[in-house]
C-alpha cells in the first residue's frame, strides 16, 4: 500500500527514532470493509524499522484487551510505547489521506517521549485535576484536520486527564450526526456538543478551552 518512494522518504523519517513504538490495533470481521487496509498498511510501516511493531486484536474476540484500553469500535488504533503505557492516543477510522502523515508525526513524538509542546502549555497542563475528552473528526480529504489531531495527541501524550482521538467522519457517519459535525476539523470535548471547537486552531486556544472545561 506504501509506494516505494514514500517507503525511501519514511525511512529517512524513521532514522530519526530513538525509542520503540508499539501500534496496538482493533480490527473486527463483522461491519469493517477497511479494516484489511488498516492492517496492511501498519504491517508495511514496521518493515521500515525494527523500533516499531503493531500487535493486532480482535476487538470483540479479545474481549479483555479491548476492555482494558475501552476501546469497542473498528477499526481503531492505540499508540503506546514499549511498555504498553496508555497515553490515551486514539485513531478511530482509518490513518487515510492526510491523516497519514499525522500518524507519522506520532509516531516521531511517542519515540523521542516528548509531547513537542511550549512550556506554557506543560505547566498549565500539569495543573489539571479532571479529565477532559477531545474528539476530533476529520475526514481524509481535509488538509486542516491533521493539525487538529496532532495537537489533541500531543495534549493527551502531555497529560494523564487528557485523551485525544481522531475519528473518521465517514466511517463513523452515527458519530458524526450525534454530535452535529458538519464540517470538519471539529473537536468535541467530553461528549457535548455545545462544548466544541470549530477548525485548526493555535495550541494556546486549545489549551484556553481545555483549561475551561477541566475547571
Amino acid at each position: 500500500m506504501i509506494s516505494e518512494q514514500n517507503r525511501t522518504a519514511i525511512r529517512e523519517r524513521f532514522a530519526e527514532l530513538k525509542q520503540p513504538v508499539v501500534l496496538q490495533y482493533f480490527e473486527s470481521n463483522l461491519d469493517c470493509p477497511l479494516c484489511g487496509d488498516v492492517k496492511q498498511l501498519l504491517t508495511e510501516l514496521t518493515e521500515l524499522t525494527p523500533l516499531l511493531t503493531v500487535e493486532v486484536f480482535n476487538v470483540y474476540a479479545d474481549e479483555s484487551a479491548a476492555k482494558s484500553l475501552k476501546v469497542d469500535k473498528a477499526p481503531t488504533i492505540v499508540l503506546t510505547d514499549d511498555t504498553h503505557k496508555d497515553f490515551g492516543i486514539r485513531f478511530y477510522g482509518a490513518p487515510s489521506g492526510y491523516e497519514f502523515a499525522t500518524l507519522l508525526e506520532d509516531i516521531l513524538m511517542m519515540s523521542a517521549r516528548d509531547s513537542g509542546l511550549s512550556a506554557n502549555t506543560r505547566s498549565k497542563l500539569a495543573t489539571l485535576t479532571n479529565a477532559v475528552d477531545l474528539k476530533v473528526f476529520v475526514t481524509p480529504t481535509c488538509p486542516y484536520c491533521p493539525a487538529a489531531v496532532r495537537l489533541a495527541h500531543q495534549f493527551a501524550y502531555e497529560s494523564t486527564w487528557v485523551h485525544g482521538a481522531m475519528v473518521e467522519a465517514t466511517e463513523f457517519p452515527e458519530w458524526a450526526n450525534k454530535f452535529q459535525v458538519y464540517g470538519v476539523p471539529k473537536t468535541i470535548m467530553n461528549d457535548i456538543e455545545s462544548q466544541s471547537v470549530e477548525g485548526a486552531v493555535p495550541e494556546q486556544m486549545l489549551l484556553d478551552e481545555v483549561m475551561k472545561v477541566a475547571s
